[in-house]
Order: structure tokens, then sequence, then C-alpha cells
């Protein structure tokens, strides 16, 4: 070889190795979000997941890609739009609330599925078990049975001449059969009578208050729901009709004039989900990932609801509180 052709090779093979590599397509992850309920209500919650999937070295439109699906409150929506994420050939699902969840699971049992918030994943059948769900779902969930007795004692500490208590029910949420007789349990050790209201579909939510009839609890709480979620706007213009403080168990409620909450922050919940996505996507087995209780639960208070309904907080409560909506 002489000296002209062994510098060409040279340049050839220091110059085309790190051009080649620029060549190869970029590795994109494929994300679909599937969700029962309207897109206004996880706004919020994306930005904090696509935030922490930036952190983590995934940049939406590089690295990422997320096709999005909404049911609008339609649930019955749900296993068409996830049978349409699942054509895509993902490689995860993040999915929001237990519809949304189960639809997403009986739709594959290879694409591996994250939830940011879904009750109780037992009762619906996602996984076999929290610390080892076994199937190809796990992810992050939002209530245990000690919610219930906290709820009940919150609302007690707020209205403590109360001891009647209606409780917003929906038989049909896999959840409920588990926590109403929680909340049941949590309502005997507090001395207070529990009323169990259920409501199957929007149209029932007026008619269940309208028959409290003589026996008009003194306070209300609404169980976990993803129809209630939806319906929030409803369930407190009816709570505040007929004049009932209520606990429920989102800070939405209260930001449109529910009177206190305390559970999960759906941000954080979605933030813990992008954390297991990305053990997915780098090729943990959701089968082996176990299913996380929140990072933190909080209190949320509105004092303008609580003077419309000629309530005086109490200051030891106040102080609690994450957040007080003046």
């Amino acid at each position: 070889m002489d000296r002209r052709t062994f510098l060409g090779a040279l340049a050839s093979g220091v110059l085309a190795g790190p051009l080649a590599a620029e060549a190869q397509p970029r590795r994109v992850a494929r994300i679909g979000y599937l969700s029962g309920n309207p897109q206004s209500d996880t706004l919020e919650a994306l930005d904090a997941f696509r935030a922490r999937l930036r952190d983590l070295g995934y940049r939406e439109g590089q690295e990422l890609h997320i096709e999005y699906r909404y049911g609008e409150g339609k649930y019955g929506r749900l296993p068409q739009l996830a049978a349409d994420l699942v054509q895509l050939k993902l490689d995860v699902i993040l999915t929001y609330g237990t519809p949304a969840s189960v639809a997403a699971k009986n739709a594959t049992h290879s694409i591996p599925i994250v939830f940011a918030a879904v009750a109780d994943p037992l009762a619906a059948h996602l996984v076999a078990s929290l610390t080892q769900p076994g199937g190809n779902v796990t992810g992050v969930t939002t209530n245990n049975p000690e919610l219930s007795t906290k709820r009940l004692s919150l609302l007690k500490e707020a209205v403590p001449t109360a001891s009647r208590v209606a409780v917003l029910a929906d038989p049909d949420f896999p959840a409920t059969p588990n926590m109403v007789p929680e909340t049941r349990n949590a309502g005997q050790a507090l001395g207070l009578e529990i009323q169990v209201l259920e409501v199957r579909q929007p149209a029932d939510l007026a008619k269940a208050f309208s028959a409290l009839g003589t026996g008009k609890p003194h306070a209300l709480i609404v169980l976990p729901d993803a129809m209630f979620i939806a319906q929030r706007q409803q369930i407190v213009q009816l709570a505040a009709s007929s004049r009932l403080p209520a606990m429920y168990h989102l800070k939405q409620f209260v930001e449109v004039g529910g009177l206190m909450s305390y559970g999960v922050d759906y941000v954080e919940s979605f933030q813990q989900a992008a954390v297991l996505v990305d053990k997915v996507l780098k090729g943990a087995k959701p089968a082996d990932i176990p299913v996380e209780q929140p990072w933190r639960l909080g209190l949320v208070i509105n004092l303008k609801t609580a003077k419309a309904l000629g309530l005086t907080i109490p200051p030891s409560l106040l102080l609690r509180a994450d957040q007080v909506i003046q």
C-alpha cells in the first residue's frame, strides 16, 4: 500500500466512524397515555410526568413520543381507545384511573402498563400482589385502608357536632366493596353513624342527595371513584345546596368549592409513575416492580366554603393543612 492509499484509508476510517454513528437513528421511547377523564383533568399532572422524564433523559420530540387518548368521561369508549394504542406497538402504556387501567390490561398482556393513580389495584385485578404484581402491570396506588379512618377523623375535627355522616359510593367501582366496610368500621370507632348513598351514574346524583330526607346527615364523605372525579362540580354544588360539609379524596374537589380533601397529589403520583416508566424502558419487567404508595398525602381546606357553611375550622386543623384556599 503506497503512502497516498494509506492516508486515504486512514482518513476514511477516522472520519467515517463518527459520521456512521451519527447517521444511526436515535432510539425513541414510544409511550401511550390512556385516561377515561377529560383532557383538562390531568394537564398539570402530565406536565409533571414529562418534566420528570426530561430529568431522566427523555425529551418529547427527540427521545420520547407520547400518544394521548381520552375517554372524556365516557368510559364505554376506553376498550376501543386501549385497542387503538395497542396497535401502535408502544414500549409502555401510562394509565390514569381504574377504568383506563383495566381497559389497557384487557387490551394487552405483552405491552407493559404503568398506572399513575388506581385506588385498589388488587380489587381491580390489575396485579396479583402489591409486592410482586406478576403480570404486565404496575404503578402507583392512591388509597389504603387507613385513609378511611383519617378522612373521617379530619372531618369530625372540622365538624365536631357531627354524629351522622353520609358516604357517597359507586357500588360498581372495583374498590368500593372494600372501601365501604372500611369506612363503616372507621365511623364506628369514631362514634359516627354511617349512611351509604349508592350512585351508579351521573343521572342518579341529584336523586341520591334528595333521598337524604328527614334523617339528614351532618356531613358527607365522597369515596374515590372515576365518575365522581368527572362529576366533581355537580357533587360539590349538591353538597353546598344540602349544606353538607364534605370530605373528598382529591384537592380538585376543593378547588371547585368543596370543603376539604385528604389524599394523594396526582401531580406527584405522575412523577412517581415517570420513574417507573423509566425502569420499564430500561428493561425492568412490571411483574417484578412493586406497586408504590404515594410519596406523601396532603390536607387541603377551603375557608371560603367553610364560611358559607357557617363553620369555623379549628386553628389546630388549619396549621396541619398543606394548602388553605381563601
